[in-house]
């Protein structure tokens, strides 16, 4: 996609780089958008209400800017932000990647690392949680440069690591992470949402359990839209692997095309569904669009809460 030709992905090899080069083109497409005055650069102020009190309006800004902005104090500004990574073996989808071509693990690693370097920016503090069948990595948020490095280093470990059989255990890991949140967060979640379909109430339990924490919560649902959810594959018999559990069937796609993409739009809308119940932004990120609707949607959400 013409998207990717803006950088060069061989630099996924250094996540810090990419993080920088994703966000840098991120906040020059801002100022040619609608969502210019976004507080990017100004992630201590906020537009000044007409009827408010002018004395904490930024003189200096105005003169600048011809804006109104009110200067904004530390409790208003900080934002805490966990940000939850599936890590499981269908995240490597799909694999073989050509040249412009991600899978949803290094997708969803770059935006995690992009969102960090966009919220380091703004002065706010991060975490990162990793989970497959069990939470692997859960840091504490941190907003230092040493914290940063260390979350882009345990991205890359799993980036690098192709390994299969790593199942899905979404529920208990969103448990798991619900309770180790002692403070009200923002809770950034990216994942293919792959389960075993007769496990669905236990995944919303455990989305409901973040709300019922206070969280504030996005479910980034990363995924392939060609293959995973339209299944365009060429008219022909293929071998599909499960690439958590090894299972393999050999099947002509045609024959399953229908039942396949029947099912999974259910399960689709039963998830987008339950997300609007439980009051959680459901967030579409098909791996093949960018990182901007992720970044947008990240800055919309943090607009609405400071």
């Amino acid at each position: 996609m013409e998207y990717f030709d803006r950088y060069d992905l061989r630099t996924i090899d250094n996540l810090e780089l990419m993080a920088k080069q994703v966000v840098e083109g991120f906040i020059i497409g801002l100022h040619k958008s609608p969502f210019h005055g976004f507080s990017v650069e100004f992630a201590e102020h906020r537009l000044y209400n007409p009827g408010e009190s002018t004395k904490d309006i930024d003189w200096k800004v105005f003169a600048r800017s011809d804006k109104m902005f009110v200067k904004k104090f530390e409790e208003e500004t900080n934002l805490r932000c966990q940000i939850v990574v599936d890590t499981s073996s269908s995240m490597y989808f799909p694999e073989n990647t050509h040249k412009g071509k991600l899978n949803k693990l290094q997708f969803s690693s770059i935006a995690a690392a992009s969102l960090m370097n966009l919220l380091r920016k703004q002065r706010d503090a991060f975490g990162l949680s990793l989970y497959d069948e069990k939470v692997t990595e859960h840091t504490r948020v941190k907003s230092s440069t040493t914290h940063y490095q260390l979350c882009l280093t345990y991205l890359d470990k799993f980036i690098k690591d192709t390994s299969h059989g790593k199942t899905t255990a979404s529920a208990e890991a969103l448990h798991q992470i619900a309770d180790s949140i002692h403070k009200r967060s923002l809770v950034v979640i990216f994942s293919d949402m792959f389960e075993n379909t007769d496990e669905n109430e236990s995944l919303f339990s455990a989305l409901q359990h973040l709300k019922y924490a206070k969280h504030e919560v996005i479910l980034f649902h990363v995924t392939d839209h060609q293959y995973e959810l339209n299944f365009e594959f060429e008219n022909r018999p293929y071998l599909f692997v499960d690439m958590e559990s090894g299972e393999k069937i050999k099947l002509q796609s045609n024959e399953v095309k229908e039942l396949y993409t029947k099912k999974v739009k259910e399960y689709y809308q039963d998830l987008k569904m339950k997300c609007l119940q439980y009051r959680i932004d459901f967030i579409e990120a098909d791996i093949n669009k960018g990182f901007t609707p992720v970044l947008q949607s990240y800055l919309v959400k943090r607009n609405k809460l400071i």
